[in-house]
């Protein structure tokens, strides 16, 4: 083993973290930069200052799975706590629970119906003549149906990702379930939590190894000195200087809501409807249920998305259909690239969550560790 390398990891996320502290326990010493002037990356948290309220900083994260050594990997360094994230939405003046459960579709369509009823009922509102949906738009149409899609999907996803659903691929929809039961768990991983000192304490904990150095407010561009290996996190255009375009990227701005009491008495409310500017609005403490009731004040935000421009945070590769030559080519440029390694949501270009994230910087890891 070559625990003499000097390797640098590019971005002090779950990524960057994860891989740190994988290679520093086995004797390797590692640099780990990140140009923001705090770790953890986009799951970054921080108490309120004037509330108290643990803030998601770049809006919420809520850690779901079902792999079990993820699991404990994260509880390893942070206690988690119970949370199940039930989300609703405001739709023509209405609220609704998401996902599209039997509650959702009877309330809509103003029936009482069982769940062989609601079955037969949306398979009869299904497009039947899309047989191999190509886009989100057709995904969706034969997924519910126009009235249910058209409801919850279709205002939310053009101002969520700023384009027509013809352009998206399917495959973003397929994540998302519809119920025959009342369940409203937006989730169905079996391990589902949130962390009770918030996420930076966690990412913290990885990253506290001897065998580690965190270097803030440092960029990969202005980095002089020379590594045996890089591991990078950061967009995978800019990589290599945009020089042949810019992917891609959606970008979120975020508006405050401060208030004493109870907001709206969820974590989440979404707003489907396209005239309603922002895509949702999120209340932080109630992502801490176990605190929340100590708090006199609250603090919500309202969520706009737009398009990401050279100057703003990268959050959400858009993947869009016609964007797949420039991919290729910048995935090809990447795998022909000898001593880097591209991790991460950013560094790969791919929506992921953060149990895959954390999954994926393990058997990075691993596969680096065993070809040495």
């Amino acid at each position: 083993m070559n625990s003499h390398l000097r390797i640098c990891i590019v971005g002090a996320g779950f990524s960057g973290a994860v891989i740190a502290r994988e290679l520093a326990e086995k004797g390797y010493s590692l640099l780990v930069i990140d140009e923001r002037d705090h770790i953890a990356g986009n799951c970054h948290t921080e108490r309120d200052s004037e509330t108290g309220v643990m803030v998601h900083k770049y809006g919420p994260h809520i850690f779901h799975t079902g792999d079990e050594t993820v699991w404990s990997y994260i509880n390893r360094f942070g206690e988690m706590m119970p949370y199940v994230n039930r989300v609703k939405a405001t739709v023509k003046g209405k609220v609704y629970s998401l996902p599209i459960n039997l509650h959702t579709i009877n309330q809509f369509f103003d029936k009482a119906m069982s769940p062989d009823e609601a079955r037969a009922f949306i398979a009869e509102q299904a497009r039947t003549d899309i047989e191999d949906p190509q886009s989100f738009e057709e995904q969706g149409m034969k997924f519910v149906g126009d009235q249910l899609y058209k409801a919850f999907f279709d205002g939310y996803t053009r101002k969520q990702w700023g384009v027509e659903p013809s352009s998206l691929p399917a495959s973003i929809l397929k994540r998302l379930p519809v119920r025959f039961n009342y369940d409203d768990n937006y989730f169905n991983h079996p391990y589902q939590g949130m962390p009770k000192d918030g996420y930076s304490k966690i990412v913290e904990g990885i990253l506290s190894h001897e065998k580690i150095e965190l270097r803030l407010g440092c960029s990969f561009e202005e980095l002089e000195e020379t590594f045996d290996h890089i591991f990078y996190s950061g967009p995978l255009d800019r990589y290599f200087r945009y020089d042949i375009g810019r992917l891609s990227y959606r970008t979120l701005d975020f508006e405050p809501i401060r208030a004493d009491g109870d907001f709206q008495g969820t974590a989440v409310m979404n707003y489907p409807d396209p005239e309603v500017p922002f895509t949702r609005i999120s209340e932080h403490k109630h992502f801490a249920p176990w605190e929340a009731e100590s708090f006199e004040k609250t603090i919500a935000f309202k969520e706009f998305s737009r398009s990401c421009g050279a100057n703003d945070i990268p959050y959400y590769p858009i993947r869009r259909l016609d964007d797949q030559q420039l991919l290729t080519t910048y995935e090809e440029r990447a795998a022909n690239e000898t001593g880097v390694t591209f991790v991460g949501r950013l560094g790969t270009y791919q929506y992921l969550d953060m149990d895959v994230t954390i999954g994926r910087a393990l058997a990075v890891a691993k596969t680096f560790l065993n070809g040495r």
